[in-house]
């Protein structure tokens, strides 16, 4: 037998009082699907950065085809043919989409000039070859979430790949996105690549993957053919506990209202919202992508303003000029694209949940000593951040990530408060913690407005339901009411 395309053997990685890999093992076939697994912060990603080179380990080894490779950095990853789609994109908004897919590796002429033609056209040779009709010379800023997440594929595609490292690659996309993507994984397997699959859609598991690697605080649980395993066998080995109740939502009364929102719209894509929210109350926003939700999440964050309608709070109109006026009024925003949005990488945890309450913490402009440690620690017992208090919170996995942002608004005793997809990219145990936690904050009178793409998710969790088509409301829902097939009609704007 021909060894394999890749072996990790003994991996080992520490930071600063965490011990993130602990003699973690991974092989890999040529031609296969293996789809690694794992809570946030079991270690996925810190192994997948150990293998492109932009984390060393601290002991073990990296064979490919039972050669050792020594990878000290990218460039190594690269020569070896190992490329990674990361779950967080790292594109350049400003650059056009054929720039970021060729980034350092643009076709010259004589070395010296940018060749745009034949940048362009094999710009548009690889969208074409995932399905996707985005014009190669558009800027990237222009293009969705969704869009940019099929970019970062088609750059990780731009040179041949003998390993392929997907994290989360369809936490952004439509479910004919999800197709055609599959449709692509299934050519490129066919062609001897070896694809690194992790995800928290298990699902999609069964669909696409041949082997199963389960990791758990940092050390390699088991690896198992798919076929030998079952969904519930693979929830109680990542989580060392069975997760019987996905959606254990408790309803409660609705009390008195917190927010109403009139005809509000703003060009070119909202309009005439109208709808109410409760105290104790779960609201969910359903919809297709491009279909409004987030827009409207910005407006009624205070990041946007509406250009037609009214918002009431607790009774009173408002009129939120910036962000800061929807948090004076106890209104906290999780925003869909967190690493953009939500947090600053390069600052702490404590810091970053203190960010937004800096005139309270400091109201004559200095910062007494500890007040953010002090404001922090508890949250970060309460939310099971795995992570130190001072460090910094772009090196948590995307799960502690999305905590450290819910941290920043229960410390400032938010009322309303905006999910927009506040469980992408998280594991199935983190997904209960936050159901878990969502239920304690209606049970102390706030509200939520939970924005999400995930229909068994909206249908297990709200208590109300919203459907948008084309920035319009299409549809409202009680939870006794919705199905999946109501919901998505509504969505695709054949409800009546």
């Amino acid at each position: 037998m021909r060894p394999p395309v890749l072996e990790m053997c003994g991996i080992r990685k520490s930071f600063p009082g965490v011990v993130a890999l602990d003699g973690v093992d991974l092989s890999l076939q040529a031609g296969e699907v293996h789809v690694l697994l794992g809570e946030n912060g079991a270690g996925k990603s810190t192994l997948m950065k150990i293998l492109s080179g932009a984390y060393r380990k601290d002991a073990g080894d990296i064979l490919m085809n039972g050669v050792p490779a020594g990878i000290q950095d990218p460039g190594d990853a690269l020569a070896h043919g190992i490329r990674v789609i990361y779950q967080e994109l790292s594109l350049i908004p400003h650059l056009s989409v054929a720039e970021n897919i060729f980034l350092g590796a643009a076709p010259t002429t004589f070395g010296v000039l940018i060749d745009w033609r034949q940048l362009h056209d094999r710009a548009a040779r690889l969208l074409s070859d995932l399905g996707m009709e985005i014009a190669p010379a558009t800027p990237l800023h222009r293009l969705s979430l969704a869009q940019r997440q099929m970019v970062e594929i088609a750059k990780a595609l731009a040179t041949q790949a003998a390993v392929l490292v997907m994290d989360e690659p369809t936490s952004a996309l439509t479910s004919r996105e999800v197709d055609q993507l599959f449709a692509l994984i299934g050519r490129l397997t066919a062609r001897g690549v070896a694809i690194v699959y992790i995800t928290h859609r298990l699902d999609e598991v069964y669909r696409i993957g041949h082997r199963v690697t389960v990791l758990r605080d940092g050390r390699h649980v088991t690896t198992r053919l798919l076929s030998d395993v079952t969904v519930a066998e693979l929830v109680r080995l990542m989580a060392n506990r069975e997760v019987g109740e996905h959606f254990p939502r408790v309803r409660t009364t609705p009390g008195t209202e917190l927010l109403r929102v009139e005809g509000v719209g703003r060009r070119p894509l909202l309009s005439d919202i109208t709808f109410r929210l409760h105290a104790g109350e779960i609201l969910g926003v359903g919809g297709l992508l491009g279909s409004g939700r987030t827009e409207l999440a910005r407006v009624l964050a205070g990041v946007d303003r509406p250009d037609t309608g009214r918002i009431h709070v607790d009774g009173e109109a408002v009129d939120f000029r910036t962000a800061a006026d929807a948090i004076a009024h106890r209104i906290g925003l999780l925003p869909e694209d967190r690493k953009a949005q939500g947090f600053v990488g390069g600052f702490t945890i404590e810091r970053n949940i203190a960010l937004p309450h800096a005139r309270q913490l400091a109201p004559y402009g200095f910062l007494p000593a500890q007040c953010e440690a002090r404001l922090a620690a508890p949250l970060v017992k309460e939310l099971h951040i795995k992570g130190t208090s001072t460090q910094p919170v772009r090196l948590l996995s995307g799960g502690n990530q999305q905590k450290v942002v819910l941290g920043k608004w229960l410390a400032g005793h938010a009322r309303i408060f905006i999910f927009d997809e506040p469980t992408r990219g998280v594991d199935v145990g983190a997904k209960v913690e936050i159901y878990h936690l969502m239920n304690r904050l209606t049970a102390a009178g706030a509200g939520i407005i939970m924005i999400s793409s995930e229909l068994p998710e909206l249908l297990g969790m709200s208590d109300r339901l919203i459907v948008m088509h084309r920035g319009r409301i299409r549809a409202e829902f009680t939870s006794a009411d919705a199905t999946e097939e109501r919901v998505l009609t509504a969505a695709l704007g054949l409800a009546s």
